[in-house]
């Protein structure tokens, strides 16, 4: 078989090579920011007004490895509150004679009430311990307004909690010992909680909120998670109000944080203790900060200190530090008495700001009432520039038919990014049609992106290639101009109003996301006109003038490979964890949801580059090239094990009791589940070790075998918290 190409092939396949390129060096970059792979860690030595990233793993190795597990009811649990403890007195004994130091031990009790996933739940909690330190200058008083930092340090049953969360007390030890050596003075007062009791409900914050002397005059707070082993270590939410993100935006140096996380933070299936101090009891302004990332090993028994991501706490000590000293001497920092007496003349009680870091480097920050000036303006240009174009010399009709093209552009526009989406959706399912396990990216998330990625881009170029010129409405012959440029024109401007009406919409529904779409329509309209400027000295139908529309669209593409590649590492991470449901249709969810993610991922990287480059691209030679790569891709993927020992498989092993009433158990036994798509038949075979400790033989199946009944493991999930409960790793 020989493969004829003509010159605008070769051509097309010289321009998608070069994309890929430099969508693969923007991929290398995102990769070593996510991973924080640039922050040089500061050893042991570093100078004693520096956050050392290896004196605080110091305290990680004592909490997770020399303690280990550290639960209520549990010896680890008192070990680790006195050796924080100890630690603190330690400091206490060389400050010097300018700052005043208070440890407290707080053992608190108490009941309430909260709203959990839809499910309403009491608790009744007694002696669980806290452990406080407040540093003030010596003539501060303790109604001055105060900076809480807050971080807890038990860890769920079977974790060591390295990263969730001895990493974070660590940080704050750092952060006490650095204000005591550095010999800086604060302002105001100073709380580092160290809690006792987060991964049970919140019930340590609930405590200290409901009782403490102290509690009335947190000013701000700035409460420290993990939800993996490092990496990125992003602000999910703030507020209430803008301050607090605003204090983030001028203080941290390594800035990590966007708007639209508190837009997807809701709907994630989990809470932190930024509730009880910002929401449940207290509208304290502050900030929720939680690394991401290596998620594979939260809430598991490998979540290890050798697994915590290097330079991760690093850069989370020195915006830690950074933070507090920003806090402590603001102006607007208020006690709560203050706060109310305020009222809705403080900016506390003002509208979410938007915020968004690049790549790290730098941070971007307005406020809502600028949103909604800023976010207007691409709509408005939209639906000003037919009347700009026509109006002059070819009157209103015109205008109102170049309108109507356009509209047409933003509606094929739509249906690429739609086709993105849907095709990898259906490719994945295919796949899972002839393959016996599912997931196969888990360990390898590249896979998702090979197989994936080269399925959505047919979808984006799909319109193109169907309507090569697009249905015109306008008169080629008044206008005399070629079809080819009122095609590119008007696919230009209508994808163009899609962006500026997704920018629209998110203004609209009050969300804060809205930079995302912004910076796209922003970074288009400078990328037209290069491209038209080109055109003078390159001719419309040449690759040149098409490379003049890609270099100004580059670092808006970059932000977009870094937020969308962020988010697809996330779900994959966390998709080991998140249940399944019963087969059939169990088994292809977590594929979808992933192909899914990549497909909007693509849309959103690729997406402005269509308009323009879809000239080239949408040629049947590269559509046969992208499926035959997808293909290969899927070929390539079935010959990876889902699982391996830095991603393992999530196994609950769970001891139910059936009881009548308080004092008598009727029946119990030992249920075994799975927590993603794979099975229990897929554990028996993979791992037999399994089968024999469970006394399991090769004649079961689950038309015989003894089924527990969903509605148990849901209560028993929600009470014992047993979805992080006792987890197995095999590879």
């Amino acid at each position: 078989m020989v493969l004829r190409f003509d010159a605008r092939d070769v051509s097309g396949f010289k321009l998608l090579f070069s994309l890929a390129i430099m969508y693969g060096l923007m991929s290398f970059v995102v990769h070593s920011v996510i991973y924080t792979k640039f922050i040089k860690p500061l050893g042991i030595d570093a100078p004693l007004d520096r956050f050392s990233e290896a004196r605080a793993v110091e305290h990680v190795r004592v909490l997770s490895h020399d303690i280990g597990n550290r639960q209520e009811g549990r010896p680890g649990l008192r070990e680790a509150a006195e050796y924080i403890k100890a630690q603190l007195e330690r400091m206490k004994e060389r400050a010097g004679s300018n700052i005043r130091i208070e440890i407290e031990e707080n053992v608190v009790s108490g009941s309430f009430a909260m709203l959990f996933l839809g499910h309403g739940i009491s608790f009744d909690y007694r002696n669980l311990t806290n452990i406080l330190m407040r540093i003030s200058s010596i003539d501060s008083k303790h109604s001055d307004p105060s900076v809480l930092v807050n971080a807890h340090f038990d860890t769920t049953l079977g974790s060591p909690g390295a990263a969730d969360c001895g990493s974070c007390v660590a940080s704050l030890l750092e952060i006490a010992r650095i204000i005591i050596d550095s010999g800086w003075v604060p302002p105001r007062p100073i709380i580092l909680l160290f809690n006792g009791a987060e991964e049970s409900f919140l019930l340590g914050a609930n405590g200290f909120m409901r009782t403490h002397k102290w509690r009335d005059s947190i000013g701000a707070f700035i409460n420290v998670e993990a939800t993996g082993t490092g990496g990125l270590d992003v602000v999910c939410q703030s507020g209430p109000g803008s301050w607090p993100s605003y204090v983030y935006a001028q203080s941290a140096i390594y800035p990590m944080a966007n708007s639209a996380a508190q837009d997807i933070f809701p709907v994630i299936p989990g809470d932190t203790d930024y509730r009880m101090f910002s929401q449940d009891y207290g509208s304290i302004p502050g900030l929720d900060i939680i690394f991401l990332f290596g998620g594979y090993h939260y809430h598991a028994s490998s979540d290890t200190v050798d697994r915590l991501l290097p330079g991760s706490m690093q850069a989370r000590g020195d915006n830690l530090y950074s933070m507090v000293k920003a806090f402590a001497e603001s102006s607007k920092l208020k006690n709560d008495h203050e706060r109310e007496s305020l009222g809705d003349a403080h900016d506390y009680n003002d509208e979410q700001a938007v915020f968004f870091d690049y790549l790290t480097w730098f941070m971007i920050f307005y406020s809502r009432r600028i949103a909604l000036m800023l976010h207007s303006i691409p709509i408005a240009i939209f639906l000003i520039m037919p009347f700009l174009l026509r109006m002059m010399n070819y009157g209103l009709y015109c205008c109102f038919v170049t309108l109507y093209d356009f509209v047409k552009g933003m509606i094929l526009h739509a249906t690429g990014i739609m086709l993105a989406i849907i095709f990898p959706v259906i490719f994945s399912i295919l796949r899972l049609l002839f393959s016996s396990y599912g997931m196969n990216w888990f360990a390898n998330p590249y896979l998702a992106f090979l197989m994936f990625t080269p399925i959505s881009l047919i979808g984006l170029l799909i319109p193109r290639t169907v309507f090569r010129v697009l249905p015109l409405s306008q008169d080629v012959s008044i206008l005399k101009t070629s079809k080819e440029a009122l095609s590119d024109e008007a696919r230009f401007w209508g994808a163009f109003g899609f962006y500026a009406l997704l920018t629209l919409a998110y203004l609209l529904a009050g969300f804060t996301g809205g930079f995302l779409t912004f910076f796209a329509s922003a970074s288009m309209l400078l990328a037209w006109i290069s491209f038209y400027l080109s055109i003078n000295f390159c001719g419309h139908q040449s690759v040149r003038s098409t490379v003049f529309y890609v270099i100004p669209l580059i670092p808006c593409l970059t932000h977009s490979v870094y937020f969308g590649g962020a988010l697809v590492q996330f779900f994959i991470e966390k998709i080991g964890m998140m249940g399944s449901l019963p087969p059939p249709y169990g088994f292809y969810i977590p594929d979808i949801a992933i192909a899914a993610t990549v497909g909007i991922a693509t849309g959103w990287s690729l997406g402005p580059l269509i308009s323009i480059c879809g000239n080239w691209l949408a040629r049947s030679s590269i559509l046969q090239f992208l499926l035959h790569l997808g293909v290969i891709a899927w070929a390539l993927s079935s010959q990876f094990f889902p699982y391996s020992t830095d991603a393992p498989k999530r196994v609950i092993l769970q001891h139910s009791f059936l009881t009548a009433d308080a004092n008598q158990i009727v029946d119990s036994s030992y249920d075994v589940a799975v927590v993603d798509s794979n099975s229990i038949l897929f554990l028996l075979k993979h791992a037999p070790e399994v089968a024999k400790e469970l006394h399991i033989g090769p004649e079961f199946s689950f038309e015989t075998a003894n089924m527990s009944s969903q509605r148990t493991f849901m209560v028993c999930n929600i009470y014992y918290h047993a979805c992080q409960d006792t987890l197995t790793k095999f590879t």
